[in-house]
């Protein structure tokens, strides 16, 4: 069987961590979700600038919004929400027919945005309306200011999936977060079934900063490198299990609530020294989505080996994680570092992008 559908079997939803006017014209999405059941996408600035810059559909779009908008930020959502728009159009069949669990495709707010609460709630409230689609993601940063937006965005009924996490105190925070957005949006009389959100925890890059601090300390410390970030997710998990599976959930579940989803972002192997597969396999597992770019969806389908791997060897984890800051590094200091790297990425990227269609 084709190892993306038994993924799928085991409750697990594959997305492409990918979008482009290639894709959606020359067919390679629609065959993704019809053959091999990717019920996602994921996007970011930078995908979309390597998408407009190497695409050959967008030129002339570009060349027409250049006569008729004047701001380049404007052009750049014209272009990509049809994209999203249409990837969404894509995916609605994956989502009516799973009763709005799968079937999602995420769409960022500026990453200058990172540490306004109100503007990011304006802005997610704008694309919401502008992209009007049910299966649509408003993407925020888990900054304390998009934590925020994230509880406002989901008092307003609004799907969420929050990104840039690389800690457990970031998978707590956003997690408590949504948990108030539900309540708020219980009390005010709204569909709570309606609300979608997924919480976004990046892998990879946790290994690769980890990695070089057990470098530094050497000898012992040399076991561990490359397996934090796993440790860390199945560690998430386990919260997330307790979390929405127990009493803190309970009534909001009965009410029509959604569990706020573990999404493994950053899957791609930094490490050549690693399986090409190292954040994919261990952590299968039902309720979580995973998004994959496309080197390791193309991996994944070619050798992966496919297995209920997420929740198993969850003491080892912890202990692994106890190991790790028992080395002196600290790991909430480390996701706030990484946080901030991935924010000032994204924003290098969204410079990039608005420079490419000025």
């Amino acid at each position: 069987m084709n190892r993306l559908l038994q993924v799928r079997q085991l409750g697990q939803q594959i997305w492409l961590d990918n979008l482009s006017r290639t894709l959606l014209r020359e067919g390679q999405l629609e065959r993704f979700i019809r053959d091999d059941g990717v019920c996602g996408i994921t996007t970011n600035p930078a995908i979309f600038h390597k998408a407009i810059a190497d695409g050959r559909y967008y030129a002339d779009d570009l060349a027409a919004l250049k006569r008729t908008v004047a701001d380049a930020e404007a052009r750049y959502e014209a272009l990509v929400i049809a994209d999203v728009q249409a990837a969404c159009d894509l995916l609605r069949e994956t989502w009516t027919l799973s009763g709005g669990e799968m079937g999602y495709v995420s769409l960022e707010v500026s990453p200058a945005l990172a540490h306004d609460r109100a503007g990011t709630l304006a802005a997610g409230q704008r694309l919401h309306a502008a992209v009007g689609r049910d299966n649509l993601l408003i993407k925020v940063p888990a900054t304390a200011a998009g934590v925020g937006a994230v509880e406002d965005l989901v008092a307003h009924g609004i799907s969420v999936n929050v990104t840039l996490m690389f800690s457990l105190a970031h998978v707590d925070a956003v997690a408590s977060a949504y948990l108030r957005g539900m309540e708020r949006l219980q009390a005010a009389g709204g569909d709570l079934a309606r609300v979608m959100s997924v919480a976004s925890l990046f892998l990879s890059r946790v290994d690769t900063l980890v990695d070089r601090r057990l470098d530094d300390i050497g000898g012992a410390a040399l076991a561990l490198r490359g397996r934090t970030a796993v440790a860390m997710a199945k560690t998430a998990y386990a919260h997330y299990r307790a979390r929405f599976h127990g009493p803190a959930f309970a009534a909001l579940r009965a009410a029509g609530a959604r569990p706020q989803y573990m999404l493994w972002a950053s899957t791609g192997t930094k490490n050549p020294a690693y399986s090409d597969l190292l954040y994919v396999e261990a952590l299968i597992g039902a309720e979580t989505v995973n998004t994959l770019p496309d080197a390791t969806l193309a991996a994944l389908i070619d050798h992966g080996t496919v297995a209920d791997t997420l929740a198993t060897e969850t003491d080892a984890a912890a202990a692994t994680l106890a190991q790790v800051e028992g080395l002196g590094i600290d790991l909430g200091a480390a996701g706030e570092q990484l946080q901030a790297e991935g924010l000032r990425q994204f924003d290098e990227a969204f410079a990039r992008l608005l420079e490419l269609v000025n």
